[in-house]
């Protein structure tokens, strides 16, 4: 099954319209509302607090831009909304805030971050949250587990996998080389049975995606494209670009 054409239909801004030199910070509500100024989808992530909130934020630990050096998990919501963050006075949202906010005006493409370890805590709240949310969103995780958990708590979500070639870089050493396997070439597939793909715009073109978008009708996504090099290959290889650092022609 095709994600719907709305989901590739305008670029999708990469945590939000961001621009922190102006005090617009990622995933926050400035960086969203001028996404929707400029009608753009929104791409935001969510962590998971030490009471089951889903929080829009991208780290799983303070520090990077706001401050406070705790996980995220370790804190509940309201401890969360009190973090200062650098550059802005705005704080920390809960996904309800968030739809709250966007009203249906754009699509929201959301990220599920993952610890590894099973648990679907943060899901099960995601998929609470969008039952009553009449706007256009789908949800997307690196981790096949939680694609799955997607797949068996909100089935009629639309969802996708976020990959890329491989997974040797720092970013993924911590995370056990069996692990790692199971996440290469979009092997899970016919199990996690995902809508559309979210690759890596460095690593395209791919066979996987190649396969998921030709021949099993998947839609592709890719990230994160910067660069007016990158643009060319997402338009060239992908139906459509999650994008940072410029604004594209509307």
């Amino acid at each position: 099954m095709r994600a719907p054409a709305w989901l590739t239909a305008r670029p999708i801004a990469h945590r939000g319209l961001h621009d922190r030199a102006r005090g617009i910070v990622e995933n926050m509500p400035a960086a969203v509302t001028a996404a929707i100024a400029g009608n753009f989808s929104i791409e935001v992530d969510l962590q998971l607090s030490a009471d089951g909130e889903a929080m829009v934020h991208h780290d799983d630990v303070l520090g990077r831009l706001n401050e406070g050096r705790d996980r995220l998990v370790a804190l509940t919501a309201a401890q969360l909304q009190r973090v200062a963050f650098r550059d802005t006075a705005e704080r920390m949202m809960t996904l309800g805030e968030l739809c709250d906010l966007v009203a249906g005006r754009v699509a929201l493409v959301i990220e599920v971050k993952s610890h590894y370890d099973g648990d679907r805590k943060l899901v099960a709240r995601l998929a609470e949250v969008l039952k009553s949310y009449r706007g256009p969103a789908v949800a997307m995780s690196f981790d096949p587990d939680q694609v799955m958990a997607l797949k068996q708590t909100a089935p009629d979500l639309i969802r996708g996998i976020v990959a890329q070639r491989t997974y040797d870089d720092a970013y993924w050493s911590k995370l056990p080389a069996e692990r790692k396997r199971t996440m290469l070439g979009l092997r899970h597939g016919f199990r996690t049975q995902p809508h559309f793909v979210a690759y890596w715009v460095n690593e395209l073109p791919a066979p996987a995606p190649w396969i998921a978008r030709n021949l099993f009708g998947c839609s592709l996504l890719t990230w994160t494209v910067r660069t007016a090099e990158q643009r060319q290959c997402a338009a060239r290889y992908a139906d459509q670009m999650i994008f940072e650092g410029f604004v594209p022609e509307r």
